[in-house]
């Protein structure tokens, strides 16, 4: 099972942005550089994130991102269905069947990836980032 790197990028800025500036503005160019990545593929997967109503932006000489009130909340899931989508990681059965007994075990799996993934919420996290980053 794989996520792609945007995926990555946008568990890893939300997790920096939790754990060192929840109420403060950061800017995509310092955010981009702590991260290591460049700022303009940064920008599309914040965008996704502020479509996603976890963190705002805002223009200008002060201006940057930074997460919304209800932060504490937001789940890897949220963030993984921001930047992924929430169609399943399996595409089904080569005959379609409803029944199809492999479809049932990779659904079950995704299932319960799922349900530990929305468990595990990124405030839980920064709690424990804050003396590593």
């Amino acid at each position: 099972m794989k996520y792609s790197k945007a995926t990555n990028y946008a568990l890893h800025a939300m997790l920096h942005l939790a754990a060192t500036t929840p109420t403060q503005r950061v800017d995509v160019l310092q955010l981009a550089e702590r991260l290591q990545v460049s700022p303009t593929y940064l920008s599309k997967i914040l965008t996704k994130l502020v479509k996603a109503g976890m963190i705002e932006s805002s223009s200008g000489v002060n201006g940057g991102y930074k997460l919304k009130s209800n932060w504490e909340d937001i789940s890897f899931l949220d963030i993984i269905h921001a930047i992924e989508g929430s169609a399943s990681l399996f595409e089904g059965c080569l005959n379609h069947n409803p029944d199809c007994l492999i479809q049932k075990v990779m659904v079950s799996a995704e299932e319960k990836m799922e349900e530990q993934l929305k468990k595990q919420k990124i405030s839980d996290l920064a709690k424990k980032a804050t003396s590593t980053l």
